[in-house]
């Protein structure tokens, strides 16, 4: 599977943080490879759905923040964890939260990362740029559960 399959599932209710973040992945190259949601609730829809026929590839890694709108970003978390179709997939915090039980809450319900939004264009633009390339390049990703599949 080519960097052309994968994307990146950006989940972010902030339209200034969305606007740099997209800016960082359209000068890495990547932008095409994005996808983004703004709400929890879009989230897991894109992501679970209703019938897995008709979704898309699970993300490379999906960006997470926490303060989301309706459903919040632990509770997204906590539901993809949940789900034996999305069990298995990379999750990052990308959040502005200081709070250190928001650390210890993500990584408890199995983030793969967590990474504070830093207040300096010059760091955030270096931290989105370094995700964006791990996770959608160098990262070996399990293989996607097939669901409805006979076992042998």
């Amino acid at each position: 599977m080519g960097m052309r399959d994968r994307y990146i599932l950006l989940v972010e209710d902030n339209p200034d943080d969305e606007a740099l973040i997209m800016r960082v992945f359209r000068k890495s190259g990547i932008l095409d490879n994005v996808v983004v949601a703004r709400t929890g609730v879009e989230a897991l829809e894109r992501l679970l759905g209703t019938g897995a026929d008709d979704l898309p590839d699970v993300p490379a890694v999906t960006l997470l923040d926490l303060k989301l709108p309706l459903i919040d970003g632990l509770e997204v978390l906590r539901r993809i964890r949940a789900h034996e179709r999305t069990r298995l997939m990379p999750v990052v915090i990308l959040t502005s939260s200081k709070e250190e039980q928001d650390v210890v809450a993500a990584y408890s319900l199995g983030a793969n990362g967590y990474v504070r939004k830093p207040v300096k264009f010059e760091e955030f633009s270096t931290a989105v740029h370094t995700l964006g390339l791990f996770w959608l390049l160098l990262n070996e990703p399990p293989a996607q559960p097939r669901l409805n599949s006979p076992t042998l």
